[in-house]
């Protein structure tokens, strides 16, 4: 039993398909198989299901593979230890962020890294607040970033600049005029809205709450699962939306959009690391510049 191996079978495992498996792993299809008849070979037992081109665990991989991710995983944290000894010479870092933060702010924050650690490689997931927290949580990403509020004794958070919910509608909105809009008049709008368990939502009607109005009594046409597809069907003219300054502001400047009067505060980014595990020079260096001024807008 090799580690090669391991990494074939954990790769198979994850995606029940040989091909895919492959591709991931810059391998052709007959090393991947070759690989994982060799691991059950010394094993003696059939690690996977064959029915013509579908696979499926047998009992005895669904077992063994949790035992083959805890060694893997002991393996990538040596090497992030080895690594270290190097003075960030060498070595990974992933990262997982929300949409907003990926799509918005993180490309900037990992150009100026590059620049000072060129050989390190940073690898990137998307995922909303609550599935940034389970990846780091996990261990499938170094540092998560978030604008939700995440309160998890597992989970260390660092507050770091952030930007402004602005409430936005179509250019052609009867309101497009009003000077001012109170908090209660928001039950009157018809919404189209990020997903529950993005930050955006979770920060929108926190602020709902703050002025005694119940989220569940907004009026929402759809929910969303990016930032993308909200302004899309708002630009369309299928409601109004709280989203990041950030996300609005290209439509705002193109007169796609219009801001409404509707003052929310500033909000902060979050952080992430897992408070237990090893927290690599490389993780320690990327959170100290995101920690740096934001973008200017």
């Amino acid at each position: 039993m090799t580690l090669e191996q391991l990494r074939v079978f954990a790769m198979v495992a994850e995606h029940l398909h040989m091909t895919r498996a492959a591709e991931h792993l810059h391998m052709t299809q007959s090393a991947v198989s070759a690989s994982v008849a060799a691991l059950e070979a010394a094993c003696g037992v059939q690690l996977f299901h064959r029915v013509g081109r579908r696979i499926a665990l047998t009992e005895a991989g669904a077992g063994f593979l949790p035992e083959a991710q805890a060694i893997l995983a002991r393996v990538e944290l040596a090497e992030t230890v080895l690594a270290d000894l190097t003075g960030l010479k060498r070595g990974r870092l992933a990262l997982q962020a929300s949409q907003t933060i990926a799509n918005y702010w993180l490309g900037p924050a990992l150009h100026r890294f590059h620049l000072r650690y060129p050989e390190i490689a940073v690898s990137v997931a998307i995922g909303n607040t609550t599935q940034v927290a389970a990846a780091v949580r996990a261990g499938e990403a170094d540092l998560g970033f978030v604008e939700g509020e995440v309160q998890e004794a597992l989970l260390a958070r660092s507050p770091i600049p952030g930007d402004r919910l602005v409430l936005v509608a179509p250019a052609s909105h009867p309101w497009r005029e009003r000077r001012e809009i109170a908090p209660e008049e928001l039950l009157d709008l018809t919404f189209v809205l990020r997903e529950s368990g993005s930050g955006t939502r979770q920060v929108f009607e926190s602020a709902l709450a703050a002025h005694g109005l119940d989220p569940a009594a907004l009026k929402v046409a759809f929910e969303l699962p990016s930032n993308e597809a909200v302004l899309s069907a708002v630009i369309a003219g299928a409601g109004a939306t709280v989203i990041s300054d950030l996300v609005a502001e290209a439509g705002l400047v193109a007169g796609r959009l219009v801001r409404l009067p509707l003052s929310l505060p500033p909000r902060r980014f979050y952080a992430l690391r897992h408070a237990d595990r090893y927290h690599s020079r490389a993780a320690a260096a990327f959170l100290e510049l995101a920690r740096g001024p934001g973008p200017t807008r």
